[in-house]
């Protein structure tokens, strides 16, 4: 008898044993109803950014989204921040009072299927001093079709249709929303072009007006997805925006889905200077809470010659520590995500690839 508790009854203890093991069954029967459904429909992802970085996931995205023999396809929603001012965008929105619609533009033709002359179109950019001078076709045509049928929304899916677009494409929001930094000097910038301008290190942003309903559809496609993928790109002014709409953070955290953030390979000066990639989800962490399961970073180096070039510019590589990142409680997925040629950039079917095979597979 030595060694037993008697204060603790027995029957009690099977009881404790049955009860984990019935738990562990339903966890182990809702993980393989889930690998079965992945199996015969799509594959459900929402990618979350904007800029350059949320265009590159998903041209790879949109070459496997077509179902194949075996192969069911990804059904694609991507959901981009709406906070851009500058450039065509903040043009269109302080003469028109429109919504922004280039990174919107980008994503559409990024899912848009093979080479067609519409793409080159919808990219193409008026040169000149006055007038059209730096519009960008797809940036008008989105814009006038939103004022022609009162809603960017229907102006958005219109647009698609005519790209033949691979997926979805939403607003995170459809109201009128400024970023705003808080800066480590203790100032406060509005606007995301007076922010780049300002070259000082932010330390908190968020959206004018706060807590921005989300466009419909939004935390529906977070809840279904099988994998929520988030970045890369600018941390302050193409990622955080989009988590600070009303309702998507307490998504992210009750969804079933897969949260991954794409590292970013470089720094970007005046935004991101001396952050490791520990950083960056510390800084999603502050702002929104624990909303990531893991992060996938490159496993590749870089060229010397590309280091030097990029560090003469203020650029360095974001310093990824596996042993910080498992402690912080995200998981960190090494792969060789780096494109061949003279510029530091993610390659678009490897970054794909990774994504998918995490999706399908639960990480």
């Amino acid at each position: 008898m030595v060694g037993m508790d008697m204060d603790s009854p027995l029957p009690e203890s099977w009881e404790d044993a049955r009860a984990r093991r019935e738990r562990e069954l339903e966890r182990e029967t809702e993980r393989n109803e889930l690998l079965q459904s992945q199996v015969d429909r799509p594959t459900r992802i929402v990618a979350i950014g904007g800029g350059t970085g949320l265009p590159m996931v998903l041209r790879g995205l949109a070459r496997r989204a077509t179902p194949k023999a075996g192969d069911p396809g990804v059904d694609i929603t991507a959901v981009v921040a709406m906070s851009d001012d500058g450039g065509s965008s903040g043009r269109l929105r302080r003469l028109h009072g429109a919504l922004p619609p280039g990174d919107i533009r980008n994503c559409l033709v990024a899912l848009a299927g093979g080479k067609s002359a519409l793409k080159d179109v919808f990219q193409f950019r008026f040169g000149g001093a006055r007038g059209l001078a730096g519009h960008a076709v797809g940036n008008l045509l989105i814009a006038a079709l939103a004022e022609l049928k009162g809603d960017f929304l229907e102006a958005v899916r219109m647009s698609g249709e005519l790209l033949g677009a691979r997926g979805n494409v939403l607003p995170c929001t459809l109201a009128s929303v400024q970023l705003v930094a808080q800066m480590h000097d203790d100032t406060e910038v509005v606007g995301e072009r007076n922010i780049c301008r300002a070259q000082g290190r932010v330390r908190k942003v968020s959206l004018s007006p706060r807590s921005p309903p989300p466009v419909d559809g939004l935390l529906e496609a977070i809840y279904a997805a099988d994998l929520v993928v988030i970045g890369p790109g600018s941390l302050y002014s193409s990622l955080l925006p989009n988590l600070l709409v009303d309702g998507v953070a307490q998504a992210l955290k009750e969804t079933r889905a897969l949260k991954v953030m794409v590292a970013n390979l470089m720094t970007q000066p005046g935004e991101t200077d001396g952050m490791s990639c520990l950083d960056h989800v510390q800084a999603v962490r502050e702002h929104v809470g624990p909303v990531l399961d893991a992060v996938l970073v490159n496993g590749t180096e870089p060229s010397p010659e590309a280091m030097r070039r990029y560090g003469r510019r203020g650029s360095f590589t974001v310093n990824v520590d596996t042993r910080e990142l498992i402690a912080a409680g995200v998981v960190p997925v090494r792969a060789d995500l780096l494109k061949e040629g003279s510029r530091i950039r993610h390659d678009s079917r490897k970054v794909a690839a990774c994504l998918l095979k995490m999706a399908r597979s639960g990480l």
